[in-house]
């Protein structure tokens, strides 16, 4: 194992979370690893960051990414939060592998931070050993990527390199560092680290931040710590719904896993649906099935009454009169999700000029998939070919009761119909929002397989590129599109700690 040595031209970091106190996090260095190679660098997000993609595949670049450089400008630190998990309140729980090494402006203007997953023990790892084996890093690496080419709200992977060690899981397994870059990591949990203890100016002083950073039009309003909480209630309205939109389960929506720039985050035992069903759970450690598909929207609205409770001090000195606005501001969650929520799911059947009775329709048709194993994906992908053409059999094959969609299909082709337009733009319309291709769960376990079993990254590599585009048709990769055999289905997926 190499000493941490330091390095000045790759990575010129601002001051950021580091300017919050002490309290806040624990200055902590990665942990140098054997001998790291690179598996990939994300060349285009590297450009937007403003980096150079070859710099970062260098040997010295690879040091950083691994943990076994640092930038001279850099302000190595670990933060703290605390979090309810699976609804169990844990005062201190905080970045146990993963290290924020600093932050950078894009070519857009907005400052995103670097962070090291995988970089070591810190001082929240909890007697765990601070390391991720190479199977989650190349599945948050392929998941985070493909919500970013959705246009899904989403923290990012810079690269991912191996250590040349073994962590020790079910059996060893190869470690990796994935490098990932957010918005910021401020999560609900990180307002609960300061309630929890009572901290009263740790929570103005991480509000503040947080308006700064995310939000500079709560600045203006009258209550400027209610707006910043009716701006998050929003943007996590909005993404839960894109979710929804796309089949996606995250696994383990605990508050410590929810960011309040509503970004996803955390992309563990997480997974996209093949065969629709609502209580679908994919994640080993989800038991009772509280974070099951159709139950997120209802664990947001939660996690969202644990901010609430933590920012009640800032919105009134009055106890009364906090708790009267938190509830108000948390009332309108659920009718900004449905908002949210049916105006996408009229958009992916091709209703471009929605009336009141759409919804009832496409909640129609997601009951009738769900009781004959319909695959959610194919499916509303396929409505798009049929707004032109009027063989159905290609999405009725999918239904286990070929009646059941045809007789709703009726329906449907009589309301497209009644709103008019051009066939061929609907299409287009309706393609543009139901991707072709998602992370097919057999498919991630065929490449990480690949990578730990074999040490290929063909199917890594190959995987990235389709789901790059995945709202296009690409006729040379069907068989990414194509749901699992029965053999090929999987039923769980797995935390990587």
């Amino acid at each position: 194992m190499t000493a941490l040595t330091e390095s000045t031209e790759i990575f010129a970091f601002e001051p950021g979370y580091a300017r919050l106190p002490e309290r806040s996090f624990a200055r902590i260095q990665p942990t140098p690893v054997a001998a790291p190679q690179l598996i990939r660098v994300n060349k285009n997000l590297a450009e937007h960051l403003g980096l150079d993609p070859e710099k970062l595949a260098s040997t010295e670049g690879v040091e950083m990414l691994a943990g076994n450089r640092t930038a001279a400008s850099g302000d190595a630190l670990a933060m703290a939060y605390a979090g309810h998990q699976f609804g169990q309140f844990v005062p201190q729980l905080g970045d146990g592998r993963a290290i924020l090494l600093g932050e950078v402006t894009d070519r857009a203007g907005m400052k995103r931070e670097i962070q090291l997953k995988g970089a070591g023990p810190t001082p929240f790892s909890r007697r765990g050993d601070g390391r991720a084996a190479l199977g989650p890093v190349l599945r948050e690496y392929v998941v985070s990527e493909t919500m970013a080419a959705l246009g899904i709200p989403t923290t990012r992977a810079l690269a991912a390199v191996t250590t040349g060690e073994y962590v020790m899981r079910d059996r060893p397994l190869p470690g990796a560092v994935l490098t990932r870059v957010a918005a910021s990591h401020i999560r609900v949990g990180t307002f609960q680290f300061f309630a929890a203890r009572g901290d009263g100016e740790g929570i103005k002083l991480l509000a503040d931040y947080v308006i700064a950073r995310h939000y500079p039009d709560a600045v203006g309003a009258a209550n400027p710590y209610a707006a910043l909480f009716d701006m998050i209630v929003a943007r996590q309205a909005d993404l839960i719904a894109q979710w929804m939109l796309v089949g996606f389960i995250h696994g383990v929506m605990n508050t410590d896993n929810m960011t309040v720039s509503g970004e996803t985050i955390d992309y563990g035992p997480c997974a996209f649906m093949d065969a629709y069903h609502a209580g679908t759970v994919y994640s080993s450690i989800d038991a009772r099935g509280r974070y099951a598909f159709s139950n997120q929207p209802a664990m947001a609205h939660w996690n969202l009454t644990r901010l609430a409770e933590s920012l009640l001090p800032l919105f009134s000195a009055d106890e009364d009169a906090a708790v009267k606005t938190a509830q108000s501001v948390l009332d309108r969650f659920p009718a900004r999700f449905e908002a949210s929520y049916s105006a996408g799911l009229c958009r992916k059947l091709g209703l471009l000029t929605p009336r009141p009775d759409d919804t009832a329709l496409a909640l129609d048709l997601l009951e009738r998939m769900d009781r004959n194993n319909a695959d959610f994906t194919l499916t509303f992908r396929g409505l798009g070919d049929l707004a032109l053409a009027p063989d159905e059999s290609a999405v009725g094959d999918l239904f286990a009761d070929r009646k059941d969609f045809d007789a709703w299909a009726v329906r449907w082709r009589q309301r497209l119909a009644e709103g008019g337009g051009d066939p061929q733009a609907r299409r287009a319309a309706m393609h543009a929002v139901n991707p072709a291709f998602i992370p097919r769960n057999h498919l991630v376990e065929e490449m990480i397989v690949a990578a730990v079993d074999n040490g290929s990254f063909q199917p890594f590599e190959q995987l990235l590129a389709v789901l790059s585009r995945p709202y296009e048709d690409q006729p040379a990769f069907s068989r990414y599109a194509n749901p699992p055999q029965p053999h090929e289905i999987v039923h769980q997926t797995f935390c990587g700690t």
